[in-house]
């Protein structure tokens, strides 16, 4: 069996398809891939590229339930995205008017990291890598 090479793609459904839109392309600058409406479910599917090859698939779909919990219910805990500057991101967001936590340390690793959430409360992280960390390894 071949071994697993990388995530391709991290799903999310949103409240507001708009809103989401708006904020990850514009706020954190993913590219649109592909954007459809789909009639029989009433719903929008964006593909939105990830820098090393993944995407986030974003999605509408009317009257999906809140999130149980913040953070720890149980799923997908967060998406973390690897940055080579956490102060510079943090600043960022907190310009767009985006809640940011406070830096903190990877108790393991020594990389700092911070927390934020997209519009629907969807907990998200920065991790920062030395720039030669970003590229998919082989």
């Amino acid at each position: 069996m071949t071994p697993l090479l990388r995530i391709h793609h991290a799903a999310i459904i949103c409240s507001d398809y708009a809103r989401s839109k708006r904020f990850y392309t514009e706020v954190l600058g993913l590219k649109m891939l592909a954007e459809n409406y789909r009639q029989a479910r009433d719903s929008w599917k964006l593909d939105l590229a990830l820098p090393d090859g993944g995407q986030v698939e974003l999605f509408s779909f009317k009257g999906a339930p809140a999130r149980p919990s913040y953070p720890e219910a149980q799923g997908l805990r967060h998406l973390a995205f690897a940055v080579n500057d956490v102060d510079a991101w943090q600043a960022h967001l907190a310009s767009h008017g985006i809640a940011v936590e406070t830096i903190r340390t990877d108790e393991y690793t020594g990389q700092r990291f911070v927390f934020f959430a997209d519009p629907d409360g969807l907990p998200l992280e920065l991790y920062e890598v030395p720039a030669q960390s970003t590229s998919p390894s082989t």
